[in-house]
């Protein structure tokens, strides 16, 4: 098997990563998730992530898709498109899977999930965090973590205009 199938294989839809979830909590896997556009990935993405790991044993990523609004940050915008970004975030080590969503929001995946512990950026209120009240159902953990200051896409795209 080569690298390039080995990360491909990290990308699941809805089906396959149910069967996937399955096969982690019969072996006791406890599941981290989190999400975002990540459209070019840098230094507070990359730390962001490495630290949500820290939270569990398996590190689940939901990626809004190109339809959802929530990358749009600007006209052009998001610059790579979902495939570019699912496979560049798979090949990541910490990452153990990415899953496209559509939505607005990551609710009904974070439904579909049932993790264990939600990770967001500290740019969020942890009540009002999408997914709260279905990880807190369940007894699991809403995290924040401080994001990585001068990085973010934005903030990238900006200095190159500058």
């Amino acid at each position: 098997m080569d690298y390039n199938e080995i990360i491909s294989k990290k990308i699941f839809n809805e089906q396959s990563l149910l069967q996937q979830l399955s096969i982690w909590r019969l072996q006791n896997q406890s599941l981290v998730f989190t999400n975002g556009c990540f459209d070019i990935l840098h230094l507070g993405h990359t730390q962001y992530l490495s630290q949500a790991k820290n939270y569990g044993d398996k590190l689940i990523l939901g990626l809004n898709s190109d339809k959802s609004g929530a990358c749009k940050k600007g006209l052009g915008r998001p610059l790579n498109n979902e495939n570019a970004r699912a496979f560049v975030l798979a090949s990541l080590h910490v990452v153990d899977a990415v899953v496209l969503f559509d939505e607005e929001t990551p609710y009904n995946l974070i439904k579909l999930v049932q993790p264990d512990v939600l990770v967001k950026g500290a740019d969020y209120e942890i009540e009002k965090s999408v997914g709260y009240d279905i990880v807190i159902q369940r007894g699991g953990k809403v995290i924040t973590i401080d994001l990585t200051q001068g990085y973010s896409t934005t903030a990238l795209l900006n200095r190159i205009k500058q």
